[in-house]
């Protein structure tokens, strides 16, 4: 048993896990149930304590979840816990305009009634969706938690290690990077990114109005920014209103009363008098793209894949198609008797995933460059646009379709 040879032979044999997950945010646990489902044996690791994600308050946070993100999360069993705190998108309305103008003439109005699904889409805030998901993982015996960070990686003919903060290491046959825009998992494998800063800072706040949002989201474009009005339960609507980058730091140094003044002529008065609930945030807003998505027995998914501008609020339903993606390829390999952590099965996810994340990733980046402006030429092409799109109903339900994520090759979890 002393003999060198010997014990290198049973390093590379003995796992901790079949899959290590990095970054319990989201998408890992997102990820981490549904493989743990098919049978794998997963192994979250997180540096921030599950105390901490569990109590989380309000924090202005919350997500306009599409329908297959939505048929997702019933598949692996997250629905059911979340399903009473969120609330069904039934209407967007998108215009162009000014603060204290209202709207153009021309604009987008799409109506879920005008597809046989159901809802485009679920508005449901962040703290609800991360409480599930961690009281999910703790019930699931196939999925251990670890809190630490990770301080290295080391990839070998069979597996991956970790090193962790705490001295301890972890070994498993697959690594998978969920650690956000700033990857470590990416940079510790060398793949780098692309990207750039948008020169816009998302305020983000929760607003009380007066009167039913009816569960219509709001779009408005204004020169500096999208001001995105999103329905959540009761007479709430989230806001994430986007200006550059020295406007909103001025805007969230104001008390909360002069924010609201300068909310107001945004916001407008359709929802009758609104008032702050909760705290106030801010985001910087950029795009990051990786040059690869995987890498030798390594994957990447969600925001340490791609981090796009949240004008068309893909984001997580992005990440979740990844997350059913990645379970589709692996779980296949394994029925076929393959590797499922080798190159060539991990390249058949990149293939399915790089494209389309990197054509949304373009098409956020174009819409908010397209829209963020006052150039008259623009203005006048983009109301034209909207207008057409919204008068031809083949065109129209085909970007309903769209803001549902029912359009493209769709992973199993998402039918």
């Amino acid at each position: 048993m002393d003999n060198p040879v010997t014990i290198a032979f049973m390093r590379l044999m003995t796992f901790d896990s079949d899959i290590l997950i990095v970054g319990g945010g989201l998408n890992g646990p997102a990820l981490a149930l549904p493989l743990a489902q098919k049978g794998f044996s997963v192994t979250v690791i997180d540096a921030l304590s599950e105390t901490v994600r569990k109590n989380a308050a309000f924090d202005g946070r919350a997500y306009a979840l599409a329908l297959a993100s939505k048929r997702l999360l019933e598949r692996i069993g997250i629905w059911a816990r979340v399903a009473e705190h969120s609330q069904p998108m039934l209407e967007i309305k998108a215009s162009d305009g000014r603060a204290g103008q209202g709207p153009a003439p021309f604009f987008l109005h799409f109506d879920a009634a005008e597809i046989e699904e159901g809802p485009m889409g679920f508005m449901l805030e962040d703290r609800f969706l991360r409480r599930a998901f961690l009281e999910a993982m703790a019930g699931e015996p196939r999925i251990a938690q670890v809190e630490d960070r990770v301080e290295a990686q080391e990839v070998d003919a069979s597996g991956v290690t970790l090193t962790l903060a705490s001295g301890k290491t972890l070994r498993g046959r697959l690594l998978v990077g969920c650690d956000g825009r700033q990857s470590g998992t990416a940079s510790r494998a060398g793949i780098k990114r692309t990207g750039w800063d948008y020169g816009q800072t998302a305020l983000v706040c929760a607003i009380e109005h007066e009167r039913p949002h009816h569960g219509i989201a709001h779009q408005f474009f204004m020169p500096h920014g999208p001001l995105a009005i999103l329905p959540l339960p009761g007479n709430v609507s989230s806001i994430v209103w986007s200006e550059t980058h020295d406007v909103a730091a001025e805007i969230n140094a104001l008390s909360d009363a002069d924010y609201l003044e300068v909310l107001r002529p945004r916001f407008g008065d359709f929802l009758g008098e609104i008032r702050l609930k909760g705290k106030r945030f801010t985001y910087p807003l950029n795009l990051t793209i990786a040059h690869a998505f995987v890498a030798d027995r390594l994957a990447l998914i969600g925001d340490a894949a791609h981090g796009m501008h949240p004008i068309a609020g893909q984001g997580l339903n992005a990440g979740l198609r990844d997350v059913g993606a990645l379970v589709d390829v692996l779980d296949h390999a394994v029925r076929r008797g393959e590797d499922f952590a080798s190159a060539s099965v991990l390249a058949r996810y990149q293939e399915w995933r790089r494209f389309d994340t990197q054509t949304l990733a373009m098409a956020t980046d174009l819409t908010n460059k397209m829209f963020s402006n006052d150039n008259p030429l623009l203005r006048l092409a983009r109301d034209f646009g909207m207008g057409v799109v919204n008068a031809v109903p083949g065109l129209r339900r085909g970007f309903i379709r769209e803001a549902a994520g029912l359009t493209g090759e769709l992973p199993e979890l998402m039918r």
